[in-house]
C-alpha cells in the first residue's frame, strides 16, 4: 500500500527528522523523568509506610508490656484493701500481692513502700530486701498528688540490682485517703535497647523513645550519653507533643541530619514514640539503586508482616497468659479449690438471681477444728496436709456445676448451694460430716474420725438485707456450732424465726 503523496514528501524531508530527532529524546526524558518522580514518591511512599509499620509493632510491643505492668500494680493495689491481708503471714502476704505479678525477664524489683519510702513488701523476697526511696521524683510525685495514676520515671541506676532502669508506679491509699506509699515495678532499658535493635533502619536512621516532658529513655543506635538527656522545648518535641501522631521532615537537634519521622503515642502512657529514616539515605536508594532498594523494601515489608505476625502470636499467648492469670487470681493456690475472690463474685450473682427468681439458696460455712492444734503439735506441712484432705472431702460432697466449694481463709471453707432450701443443705452437711470422720492423714498418724469440722448454715434471701447480712448469719451458727461442741452443724434463722440460733442437725460422728 503506498503513502499519500503529500506523507511521503513530508518523510523524505530532513526537517522532519530533526525534529522527530529532537522531540523523541525530549519525550524520553519527560517520560523517564515522570517515571523517576514516581519512583521517587513510590520511595518515599514505601518509607513512609515501613517506618510507619515498623513504629506500629514497636508500639504495640511497649503498649502491652506497660499494660502488663500496670494490670500488676493495680492488683496489687485492690489486693492491699482486700479483707485479711493486712493480718496474713508474710508469704502469704505476698501470694496475695503478687499472684498477677509479670514474671518477664526484663522486669527487676516489684516492692511496696510505705508513706515514708521504706520497702515493706517484696515480691522476690520475704522478708522484703531493705530499700528506702523516699528521695526518687515520682516518689514525691505521688506524695503530692493523689491522681496521677501511673507514674512512669526518668531513667534510674536501681538500688537493688544497679541495673538501668525506669519505674512504673502507682499510689497507694490508706482508708481515710491520705498517702500510704507506692506499689513500685522496675523495667529494664535492656528491653527498649533489645526490642529496638531488632529494627534495621540505615545508618543515619533511628528510633527515639521518650517521657512526655522530653527526656530521652532509648533510642537506637544506642548512644549511653543520649539516655536520659531532655530535647524538652525544640521544634521537633514540640510538634510530636502539639500533633500526638503523624508524620514530617525536619533535622535532628542531636546530630543535624534531615530525617522523615514518623511519631506516636504509645497507647495511653506518656511516652512519646518516633521513627526516623533519613531523607539522604532515601534519595540516594532512589537515585542510584532503585533495583536495590525495591528489594530491600520487599524485605522490609517481609520483616514488618513476619513481625506482625510474631506480635499476633505474641497477643495470642499474652491474651491466653491474661485469661490464666485471671484464673489463677481466683483460685487458692494450696487446695486447688476456688478462693474468697471467686467465692464473692459468685455469692453476689446467686444474691441477685435468688432476688429476681425469688428462689433460695444455702451457704455453709465450714471451719477446722481445732486446726492449730495440728499446726502447733504437727507442723505446718500436716497442717496443709490436713486442709488439702478437707478441701478433697468438700468436693466430693457436692457435685452440681452451679455449686460453689471455695477456701474463704485459713482453715475456713464456705460452700454454695444455688436453687437450695434448708432439708437440700442439711443433706449435704451430713454428706459433708460423713466424708469428713473418713479423713486420715497417715503422715502425722491420724486416723480416720481425728478431723472434725463445724459447719454454719443459712439459707436465704428471704427477706435478708444483703449478702453480707446471710454471710453474717452463717457465720453466728459456726460460732454456735463451735459453742455447742465442735463436730456438727447449726443452722441460721430464718427472719421468723426468733434471732437466737437453733440447733438442726448433729454430725452422727459428734
Amino acid at each position: 500500500m503506498a503513502l499519500p503523496h503529500h506523507l511521503a514528501q513530508r518523510l523524505r524531508s530532513a526537517r522532519t527528522w530533526i525534529a522527530l530527532g529532537i522531540l523523541a529524546p525530549i519525550g524520553m526524558v519527560i517520560i523517564s523523568g515522570m517515571m523517576l518522580l514516581d519512583l521517587r514518591r513510590d520511595a518515599w511512599t514505601m518509607a513512609d509506610q515501613t517506618s510507619k509499620n515498623l513504629m506500629q509493632v514497636i508500639e504495640r510491643d511497649i503498649a502491652r508490656n506497660v499494660e502488663i505492668i500496670d494490670l500488676s500494680l493495680r492488683a496489687v493495689v485492690d489486693n492491699l484493701k482486700a479483707p485479711g491481708v493486712a493480718d496474713s503471714t508474710p508469704e502469704l502476704r505476698q501470694l496475695i500481692l503478687f499472684d498477677r505479678a509479670s514474671t518477664a525477664p526484663d522486669l527487676g524489683a516489684m516492692i511496696v513502700l510505705d508513706e515514708n519510702g521504706d520497702s515493706i513488701i517484696d515480691a522476690a523476697s520475704v522478708p522484703p530486701r531493705k530499700l528506702n526511696n523516699a528521695d526518687r521524683d515520682y516518689f514525691q510525685a505521688h506524695k503530692a498528688n493523689p491522681k496521677l495514676g501511673l507514674v512512669i520515671s526518668k531513667p534510674l541506676i536501681s538500688r537493688l540490682t544497679g541495673d538501668r532502669v525506669v519505674v512504673l508506679s502507682r499510689r497507694i491509699d490508706k482508708s481515710d485517703g491520705s498517702f500510704g506509699g507506692i506499689v513500685l515495678a522496675s523495667l529494664k532499658l535492656s528491653y527498649f535497647r533489645c526490642l529496638f535493635d531488632q529494627i534495621g533502619l540505615g545508618k543515619d536512621g533511628a528510633i527515639n523513645l521518650y517521657l512526655r516532658d522530653g527526656t530521652r529513655l532509648m533510642r537506637h543506635p544506642f548512644v549511653e550519653d543520649d539516655i536520659g538527656v531532655s530535647i524538652a522545648g525544640t521544634d521537633n518535641f514540640n510538634r510530636f507533643v502539639r500533633e500526638g501522631r503523624g508524620s514530617f521532615v525536619g533535622t535532628s537537634v542531636r546530630d543535624g541530619v534531615e530525617r522523615l519521622y514518623n511519631f506516636t503515642k504509645v497507647g495511653e502512657w506518656p511516652l512519646v514514640l518516633n521513627v526516623a529514616l533519613s531523607t539522604h539515605e532515601i534519595e540516594v536508594a532512589w537515585g542510584v539503586k532503585a533495583l536495590v532498594i525495591g528489594g530491600v523494601m520487599l524485605i522490609l515489608c517481609g520483616l514488618t508482616v513476619l513481625l506482625s505476625l510474631l506480635y499476633g502470636r505474641d497477643l495470642r499467648r499474652q491474651a491466653a497468659m491474661q485469661a490464666e492469670l485471671a484464673e489463677l487470681s481466683r483460685t487458692d493456690d494450696l487446695t486447688g479449690l476456688p478462693n474468697r475472690r471467686r467465692f464473692e463474685e459468685t455469692f453476689e450473682s446467686l444474691w441477685a438471681g435468688a432476688q429476681r427468681t425469688g428462689r433460695s439458696f444455702s451457704l455453709l460455712i465450714v471451719d477446722a477444728d481445732h486446726f492449730k492444734r495440728y499446726n502447733d503439735r504437727y507442723g505446718h506441712a500436716v497442717g496443709d496436709e490436713v486442709l488439702k484432705g478437707i478441701a478433697a472431702c468438700l468436693k466430693r460432697s457436692v457435685h452440681r456445676p452451679d455449686d460453689l466449694v471455695a477456701r474463704v481463709g485459713g482453715e475456713e471453707f464456705a460452700i454454695l448451694l444455688a436453687d437450695t432450701d434448708i432439708e437440700g443443705a442439711s443433706r449435704i452437711a451430713a454428706k459433708l460430716h460423713e466424708a469428713i470422720a473418713s479423713l486420715a492423714v497417715p503422715s502425722a498418724g491420724l486416723g480416720a474420725g481425728a478431723v472434725t469440722v463445724s459447719v454454719g448454715l443459712a439459707v436465704g434471701p428471704a427477706g435478708t438485707a444483703s449478702p453480707d447480712a446471710l454471710y453474717q448469719k452463717a457465720d453466728a451458727a459456726l460460732y454456735a456450732a463451735k459453742e455447742g461442741g465442735r463436730n456438727q452443724t447449726r443452722f441460721a434463722p430464718r427472719d421468723r424465726e426468733n434471732t437466737s440460733v437453733v440447733t438442726a442437725l448433729r454430725s452422727a460422728h459428734a
